[in-house]
């Protein structure tokens, strides 16, 4: 699936900005996995889908810590909705599966042939010490990377972009030449758009109904690139270089 209302091509940029979590780490999975690990201990079924659901509300709550550390709060409550055990070494124990989850399988290898064509900037909701483990398995592709621990905010704060898009500049750089991917319409594709950057949306939930573990946003922003992957954007990055 290829989708594009752009008024530039993808030669027209010198830098790709991406969100980490839900566009290259798949976070879902992890979160799915690590309870449905303690559901089986406890002898319990559980519906991913509405655990992910109830995640996503929970992470909108005014009491919402960082990621992910924020998993400690938000298992406590996942355990209570859905008939859990609750304890300190299992709220321990699922922070850190989900700092721990693993890349899309197209990840890494789709980041290496991106990075031979732009420089590559991580801009990620998660703590550090997440994004380090994250930034590890997906083999150190990124020019400069920014956390929350970095900027002292959260995307969709625009002032986590506008961090980027002054240590862009100071490297000799411009806003215009960033082309911004991501998968969550409520925390990169809306407010990329509001202040005027190309856009790329990964579906990574192509095919599966609502937002799973994301945000659900106010409203839907058409981005200007639309794939399903991200080895659909290394592949069309390749194409609109001739290569």
């Amino acid at each position: 699936m290829t989708q594009t209302t752009a008024t530039k091509p993808l030669t027209a940029f010198s830098y790709v900005s991406f969100d980490v979590v839900g566009t290259l780490i798949d976070f879902e999975s992890a979160i799915t996995g690590a309870i449905d690990s303690v559901a089986a201990e406890a002898g319990v079924e559980i519906d991913r889908e509405k655990v992910l659901a109830f995640y996503g509300a929970l992470r909108r709550e005014p009491e919402a810590g960082l990621y992910p550390d924020d998993m400690a709060r938000c298992y406590g409550r996942i355990a209570a909705e859905f008939g859990l055990p609750d304890t300190p070494e299992l709220r321990t124990r699922i922070v850190e599966a989900v700092g721990d989850a693993d890349p899309f399988p197209d990840s890494a290898e789709a980041l290496a042939r991106l990075g031979r064509r732009y420089r590559l900037i991580a801009m990620t909701n998660a703590r550090r010490w997440a994004f380090e483990r994250y930034e590890a398995k997906l083999g150190h592709p990124f020019w400069a990377g920014f956390t929350t621990d970095d900027t002292g905010t959260e995307k969709p704060d625009p002032a986590f972009f506008h961090t980027v898009f002054a240590h862009v500049e100071a490297k000799g750089g411009a806003t215009d030449q960033i082309l911004h991917a991501a998968q969550s319409q409520h925390h990169d594709i809306g407010i990329s758009r509001r202040l005027g950057m190309t856009n790329v949306w990964i579906e990574r939930r192509h095919g599966r109904a609502g937002y799973g573990g994301t945000v659900v946003p106010e409203s839907h922003t058409e981005p200007d690139f639309h794939f399903k992957s991200l080895a659909e954007l290394a592949d069309a990055a390749d194409r609109a270089a001739g290569t």
